[in-house]
């Protein structure tokens, strides 16, 4: 059975709580994550897996070592 990777190819989905199937495999898809799609290629370990585990939703909070430090409340400097 000949396999048609041209319909999955590029495709955009809006549906992040579906399943990835065995038919994705070597396609890229574009996930959408509330604001922009996100680019994945999928492989054969995603399959079985959803596709909201490769969009993340939310911005990475910085970590503590790159914020300096601030001047603390009730200390006043003269």
């Amino acid at each position: 059975m000949k396999k048609k990777t041209s319909l999955f190819l590029n495709r955009q989905i809006g549906s992040r709580r579906s399943s990835i199937s065995p038919e994705f495999v070597d396609c890229s898809v574009r996930i959408d994550n509330g604001k922009t799609p996100v680019h994945c290629k999928i492989t054969k370990g995603k399959v079985g897996q959803q596709f909201e585990e490769f969009a993340s939703t939310w911005k990475r909070r910085l970590s503590r070592t790159n914020i300096k430090p601030g001047r603390k409340k009730g200390i006043n400097k003269v």
